[in-house]
């Protein structure tokens, strides 16, 4: 049976992010813009030190350029990159490890932007993946926000979705509904902050555990990118 994968947003400190990693994660976030969540060079460094080589460090940026998204890669060595703003398609190619792109949605005309933007990447090869967020005008992410899924349903039943995987699903997840989004966007990974916390930037172990756990239930996963 395939099994989405699991990226915990947020991180701070290298502890909790080690426990997070023995409790099966795949991916710890680590957020470079501004935020309660923020960390700086030094902070993530330490965390990717004590992470296992096949737990996934990923920096997520807002605007960032690529000289600068570099720096940082270089000094705390995190393995992916996830663009959270509104950065050209050209920057990929810029960047020294795969990236993320992410895209707020808010309503059915989320494809053609992404489509939009994909076409503009010429180094499609260094694009890891599409992270769907909700759309909220304050902030970026991070919000505790869903939207609908069934739009991306609705793509994904009609064909719409080639070429578009593999997607991350992020916006309002927690325990008690990511089964549901799994079975409805079928995605290859979920991506929760606020879900698990107790604070913003404190992580709940508990309820990081419970949403783990959750994400391993369910039937088969189906799309293009599981086939």
């Amino acid at each position: 049976m395939q099994r989405v994968r699991v990226k915990i947003e947020g991180l701070r400190d290298a502890m909790t992010a080690l426990r997070i990693a023995q409790m099966g994660a795949d991916a710890i976030g680590l957020v470079f813009a501004e935020s309660p969540r923020w960390v700086s060079p030094q902070q993530a460094r330490a965390i990717v030190d004590v992470l296992p080589p096949w737990v996934a460090t990923i920096g997520v940026f807002v605007n960032a350029d690529a000289d600068t998204i570099n720096r940082v890669v270089d000094r705390t060595r995190i393995t992916c990159v996830q663009l959270h703003g509104d950065e050209p398609p050209q920057i990929v190619g810029d960047i020294k490890v795969p990236c993320i792109k992410a895209f707020r949605v808010r309503d059915a005309g989320w494809l053609g932007e992404v489509r939009r933007w994909l076409d503009g990447v010429a180094f499609r090869t260094n694009l890891a993946a599409i992270l769907l967020d909700a759309y909220t005008p304050a902030v970026r992410g991070g919000s505790g926000k869903r939207f609908d899924w069934d739009v991306i349903a609705d793509a994904r039943s009609s064909g719409a979705m080639t070429g578009i995987d593999p997607i991350i699903l992020a916006g309002g997840l927690d325990a008690s509904c990511v089964q549901a989004a799994i079975e409805t966007v079928k995605p290859w990974a979920v991506d929760v902050a606020s879900g698990v916390e107790k604070s913003p930037g404190v992580k709940d172990l508990s309820k990081v555990a419970d949403f783990i756990r959750a994400t391993r239930e369910g039937d088969e996963l189906k799309s293009e990118f599981w086939l």
